[in-house]
């Protein structure tokens, strides 16, 4: 069994509890009502996309060699 590693984004919404994307993972979306609960079910949605992968033969994608950056800009609105 292979360990594999995800980076998740939560965002806050408006009317509660947090979405949940896995950049690495296109379409990998789910929701908590808490930051915690967010984070479960992200396990889990992780979890299915890898299975639902290997059913179909798929390749599974990595972050291996991925790079982050935040970067700020001035918006004029």
């Amino acid at each position: 069994m292979k360990v594999l590693s995800y980076r998740i984004l939560l965002r806050k919404e408006p009317e509660g509890g947090y979405t949940v994307i896995v950049p690495s993972l296109p379409g990998c979306i789910t929701y908590g009502d808490t930051i915690d609960e967010a984070i479960e079910m992200a396990k889990e949605a992780i979890e299915l996309y890898i299975e639902c992968l290997k059913e179909h033969g798929e390749e599974i994608p990595t972050e291996e060699g991925t790079l982050e950056y935040s970067l700020t800009v001035e918006a004029y609105a």
